[in-house]
């Protein structure tokens, strides 16, 4: 059993062309995952039969002359989307009954052929940037068995980085996908508020999380991203349509480039570990040997972004756990956050989103003199995969706040960012760095770091698979 070295285009191209079936790539894609499943755990739930009957009818959709971008190739998404005849668990464990429907996601991934193959793990209520849960124990990082992954899209992340598919979707309601993207060398974007559809949800936790793509290079990220794209008519948000892939290869022109290395402020001290920071140095040496300008310029954030935020992360988590109900099994912690969540789904809430358009010109006003932020992805390389366990509420929110304290601002905003691989740490560890834009500014992100892309390299890279070793 290896892993695969072909991409989400590749496979999509094969199958088309007629040198791959799609029954032939879905096998391929589940028997990896089976191989990988003890050691890496990245999958909370696996459509096997489901799946192979889905690839059956994508040949003979192909048979009868019929394409679609994604036709017969193998995806997984996040176990906080809904899979008609699938549990939503959302990382928790209890009887969860079968969701009815697909999301909208999920109904316009089918739509463009798409085979689900499974939904990958999360942490409870994707709280976390680390995959662990009583409910399934600990997924690994495939760049190292001792390490997580991140999250809360760990599985995601840990299952297109170990070769078990081309591509997943992710959740990023704090720096979900651009955590854990950043920690296996991937490529992983939050699009603009509304740009993937959150459907059932008008919006996810009150308007910080988003649906994208992880992916090992830009132009499966933006493939996949295309292929998701757009709302249900009941979503409160409906940015204007893009095209991604068009971004793939576009000169994006000379792009003038903010690094901003300091952290938002945070109740809990975080440093910048000096191998992330060499990372975000090397892609900002890279942006100026492209011929771009780039210049240090940290980011006006305030105290204000942790008052917009908290409420809004809070209530969301008590909204899920209710939702979930009494059958639910979650650590305390999770409890706690959903007991504080209650309190703060009144007027705490209502004045954290009116602070929202005020944020957005403190930091858009930052764009009149740049067209992008560099900044880094986490402030550590990744930690222990059992580093959280048996920590209180207090000592885990000191090390994930220590660990990642840069993404969750943009969430608090609506726009966009990418998370590029920044290189290995001395100890062959991955650190990332992410572009940062203004609304609707993923054509200029994308454009960014494919160029960067082309010069790094990073796609070469593929981590020793250990979990195929007896």
């Amino acid at each position: 059993m290896e892993t695969s070295t072909d991409g989400l285009a590749d496979i999509a191209r094969a199958i088309e062309a007629g040198r791959l079936t799609a029954v032939a790539a879905v096998t391929a894609a589940l028997d990896r995952i089976d191989a990988a499943q003890r050691d890496i755990n990245a999958f909370r739930l696996v459509r096997r039969d489901q799946a192979l009957a889905e690839a059956r009818a994508a040949d003979r959709q192909l048979a009868a002359g019929v394409r679609l971008p994604l036709l017969g190739v193998p995806i997984a998404v996040k176990d906080d989307t809904d899979v008609a005849g699938a549990p939503t668990a959302f990382g928790c464990g209890g009887d969860v009954p079968p969701a009815t429907e697909d999301a909208e996601v999920v109904r316009r991934l089918r739509a463009a052929g798409a085979i689900i193959v499974g939904k990958t793990n999360t942490c409870e209520i994707g709280q976390y940037p680390f995959t662990n849960g009583a409910a399934f124990g600990h997924t690994r990082n495939p760049w190292s068995a001792g390490h997580t992954p991140g999250g809360s899209s760990g599985g995601s992340a840990a299952a297109v980085a170990a070769g078990l598919v081309p591509a997943a979707l992710g959740s990023d309601g704090a720096g979900s996908i651009r955590i854990p993207a950043s920690w296996t060398n991937l490529v992983g974007i939050k699009p603009q508020r509304g740009r993937v559809s959150t459907w059932p949800e008008p919006e996810a936790f009150h308007g910080l999380t988003v649906n994208g793509p992880i992916a090992r290079t830009v132009a499966d990220a933006a493939l996949l991203l295309d292929a998701c794209s757009g709302n249900h008519p009941r979503e409160l948000h409906s940015p204007p349509p893009i095209r991604a892939a068009d971004a793939v290869g576009r000169d994006p022109g000379r792009v003038r480039v903010a690094v901003a290395l300091r952290a938002p402020f945070t109740g809990f001290p975080a440093r910048l570990d000096p191998e992330v920071r060499a990372g975000v140095q090397r892609v900002a040496a890279c942006l100026r040997a492209l011929g771009h300008v780039v210049v240090v310029a940290d980011l006006p954030y305030n105290a204000l972004f942790s008052a917009s935020f908290l409420p809004r992360s809070l209530a969301g988590v008590a909204a899920w756990y209710d939702r979930m109900g009494d059958t639910a099994r979650v650590d305390p912690r999770t409890r706690a956050n959903a007991r504080t969540g209650r309190l703060l789904a009144g007027l705490p809430l209502t004045a954290a989103r009116r602070l929202e358009p005020l944020l957005q010109r403190r930091i858009g006003a930052m764009f009149h003199d740049f067209d992008l932020v560099l900044a880094p992805t986490t402030a550590t390389p990744p930690f222990p995969v059992h580093a959280p366990d048996g920590l209180g509420s207090v000592a885990t929110d000191r090390l994930i706040i220590g660990s990642c304290p840069y993404t969750w601002t943009w969430n608090v905003l609506g726009w966009p960012g990418v998370n590029v691989p920044a290189g290995f740490t001395a100890a062959g560890l991955p650190v990332g760095a992410q572009l940062l834009g203004t609304r609707n500014s993923e054509p200029l992100l994308i454009a960014t770091a494919a160029q960067l892309e082309s010069e790094l390299r990073w796609d070469r890279a593929r981590p020793d698979p250990w979990w195929l070793r007896e």
